[in-house]
């Protein structure tokens, strides 16, 4: 079983703009990117909401930084956007980390599968820290 945690940002619009600021500042390389627009069922978005970004990967040196533009849990305010990401292969695993970080604290979106994951939840902890899990791999 492989465990990993990276840092992910929610950047309310400013995606774009900060990855292009990565890029340069830190010599990070694009993995992958999705736009709203190519996400399964976001066909009818305005041409602005189409092109903010979904999910982003940047690799820099041997870590990983995602990017969104979408806000989950409580509204957003600058500077409380970072959020970590608990990435492993394991579903079962996956589902562990979540009952357990969920005790105390406010589940943003129910454990489930998606068309990313077998099991992906986001939670925010009794401390106001919050996780995405994520089990690696496709439904």
């Amino acid at each position: 079983m492989s465990t990993s945690l990276i840092p992910f940002l929610e950047m309310n619009g400013n995606a774009n703009e900060a990855i292009d600021f990565y890029v340069k500042a830190l010599d990070a390389k694009v993995v992958y990117t999705l736009r709203f627009g190519d996400s399964p069922g976001n066909q009818e978005l305005s041409p602005e909401k189409r092109d903010l970004v979904s999910f982003a990967v940047l690799k820099i040196g041997e870590s990983e930084l995602h990017l969104t533009d979408n806000v989950t849990g409580s509204s957003y305010q600058k500077g409380t956007q970072v959020t970590i990401v608990v990435q492993t292969n394991d579903k079962a695993k996956a589902t562990q980390y979540f009952e357990a970080l969920k005790q105390g604290g406010q589940v943003n979106n129910p454990m489930q599968a998606s068309f990313f994951s077998p099991a992906y939840g986001n939670i925010t902890d009794k401390f106001g820290v919050t996780f995405r899990i994520l089990a690696k791999g496709r439904q």
